[in-house]
């Protein structure tokens, strides 16, 4: 194991308990966390384009994520997309690192199919056990909601790697150890939490 999976791993085992203490705190100190995290990841995004409309509409667009976030916070439907998107990118990582293969996209040359097809896997795996563990039935709806979810984030990470590519930039930034900048961690999230938002707000899945 190399020293940056190393930083990779210790960061996400201290930071991934600090979220949920938040989360669960709800309250205030969720507002806190939430703003603290928009302001971070608008400062990268800031810092990383260079086109004020691209500057503009990233901000507008970080707005309605992080609220798409808090508000599926209210109804506690923010794990299951969250646990979507965390074993959707380790699914990833790890199936890419293992089985390589062929190039995804040229945008991001770490992307590969085996790293997209383990990134559905284990969204698949680990949210089944979740949903078997609050003893909740997956349905077809839930089923499809999960490829959905998984795709969306799989495709928000490659939007922020076009972005970074266009900036000749390897990170976001360097505020979490092993992993980059914010935007780097939550890359995927800020896309699948809007998309499930608004899925959730016209009801075609739920």
């Amino acid at each position: 194991m190399n020293r940056e999976l190393i930083k990779r791993v210790l960061s996400s085992i201290i930071l991934l308990p600090l979220v949920i203490y938040f989360i669960i705190k709800g309250s205030y100190y969720l507002i806190f966390f939430t703003t603290i995290c928009f302001l971070v990841a608008s400062y990268e995004w800031h810092k990383m384009v260079k086109k004020i409309n691209y500057k503009l509409l990233g901000v507008i667009f970080l707005i309605f994520s992080f609220y798409s976030f808090y508000e599926s916070t209210i109804n506690y439907l923010w794990s299951f997309v969250f646990l979507v998107c965390v074993s959707t990118d380790i699914g990833g990582y790890v199936f890419g690192k293992f089985f390589k293969g062929p190039k995804l996209t040229k945008i991001s040359p770490n992307k590969t199919y085996s790293g997209m097809i383990g990134g559905y896997f284990l969204s698949l795996i680990l949210t089944s056990l979740y949903f078997g563990w609050l003893n909740h039935e997956i349905s077809m709806y839930w089923f499809i909601s999960i490829i959905l979810i998984s795709t969306v984030s799989q495709v928000g990470d490659i939007i922020i790697s076009y972005f970074k590519r266009l900036s000749k930039i390897k990170n976001t930034g360097k505020i979490i150890p092993g992993h980059g900048g914010l935007l780097d961690r939550i890359d995927g999230m800020i896309f699948a939490f809007p998309f499930f938002y608004i899925i959730e707000m016209t009801g075609y899945l739920f």
